[in-house]
């Protein structure tokens, strides 16, 4: 079924102007769309990276990370945190530094990893012992360990054990402390990195490094959440007492990424005005190129009787039916390719920003009307007598 024509005569002109043969609409569309929907993407994209930094990261972080903890101080360390933090939530595990060597004896210059698993064979990174699942992961292969095991075993990150290549059963050789320790995949966990809490994406079996020298990492969460207040007095005495412990303090970290954040989206829009000026060029070659056509319709409009405030009106109507379709299809393939790149590359939630399509829309009316009635007034300004004469 049609859609009912519009009984303004002005409006059906101009409904007619935007879906006749050889209308600007498909350029129109497409060259200024094009270059609206990729700075309607990076503003999406933009929006749900910060919401997740500022929002659901800080809301799940804990206050503090402390680095680098001796072991021989574990205990008077954790009764000053209680002292100088009461009713806050300490977790504290323990930390060596480990290199791995082999994969199934297989040395790991000549492992093959996927791009996203490539960096857990490049350097030292922290390894843990523990006897029960750490907070954060859950096992979806495999076992874990029992209370009195004693066979060295590991437990891997499921994505990262399939970029590499690894499943239940095969064997890890890290370098710890100079010395080589070979484990068997007992487990794959699923780690819930975005909670930032404490998590390894090698965890052994608290018998496989019984007895070694080792530090410990640990984590200090306020029940009420960030809070300076409490914080800075705290991180002030720390530095006092610890100076040798490394204390970072979450929210300060969360800020410095959200800046950088929007240091990168804020440079990446400026170089995406080079795609819209294209666009907007394309544009106002399409008008140019039609400028005739359009001399020649309002000269038969203005001797049937149409006058020019009419006309400006038909075209008016025209020019901002063109730059809405322009804006629709520029926030819709942004979204989509926004959605996309949040959802499927960076695994995080979508957030839509209704200002990022406010101005999308704002700019494909600004750009249609403004360069579409500037052609129109030209067009006007012709003598109907000089145009007929050549006709």
């Amino acid at each position: 079924a049609r859609l009912p024509r519009p009984r303004n005569t002005m409006a059906r002109l101009a409904l007619a102007n935007i879906h006749r043969p050889g209308a600007l609409t498909p350029t129109v569309v497409l060259s200024l769309g094009l270059g609206l929907s990729l700075l309607t993407a990076i503003a999406l994209i933009d929006r749900s990276l910060t919401q997740e930094i500022s929002g659901a990261l800080s809301e799940k972080a804990p206050s503090f990370f402390f680095v680098d903890v001796p072991s021989a101080d574990a205990q008077e360390f954790a009764g000053f945190i209680a002292a100088h933090a009461p009713g806050a939530a300490y977790r504290a595990v323990p930390m060596l530094r480990g290199r791995i060597l082999a994969l199934n004896d297989v040395p790991a210059e000549q492992i093959k990893p996927s791009a996203d698993a490539a960096w857990v064979l490049q350097s030292d990174r922290g390894i843990s012992t523990a006897a029960e699942v750490p907070e954060g992961s859950k096992v979806v292969e495999g076992q874990w360990w029992g209370p009195n095991e004693t066979e060295p075993l590991v437990s891997f990150d499921k994505k990262l054990a399939q970029g590499l290549g690894l499943k239940l059963g095969d064997t890890v050789t890290v370098s710890v402390l100079g010395r080589a320790i070979s484990a068997r995949i007992s487990n794959l966990r699923e780690i819930k990195w975005e909670r930032l809490g404490i998590n390894f994406v090698m965890v052994f079996s608290p018998a496989t490094f019984a007895g070694a020298p080792h530090t410990l990492l640990a984590t200090l969460t306020f029940p009420e959440g960030a809070d300076a207040a409490r914080e800075i007095p705290l991180l002030r005495d720390m530095a006092r007492a610890y100076p040798a412990i490394t204390t970072i303090r979450v929210k300060e970290a969360l800020e410095q990424a959200n800046k950088m954040v929007g240091d990168l989206a804020f440079g990446i829009r400026i170089a995406s005005l080079v795609t819209l000026l294209t666009s907007v060029l394309v544009l106002a070659g399409a008008l140019a190129a039609g400028h005739q056509h359009r001399v020649y319709d309002a000269v038969i409009l203005k001797t049937l009787g149409a006058t020019r405030g009419r006309l400006i009106l038909a075209y008016g109507l025209e020019y901002a039916g063109l730059g809405l379709a322009t804006a629709l299809f520029a926030i819709a393939a942004g979204s989509l390719a926004a959605y996309g790149v949040v959802t499927r590359v960076m695994e995080i939630g979508f957030s839509f920003a209704p200002g990022a399509a406010a101005g999308a829309m704002a700019l494909a009316l600004v750009f249609t009307l403004g360069f579409g009635l500037l052609g129109t007034w030209r067009a006007l300004s012709e003598k109907p007598v000089r145009v007929l004469r050549h006709l």
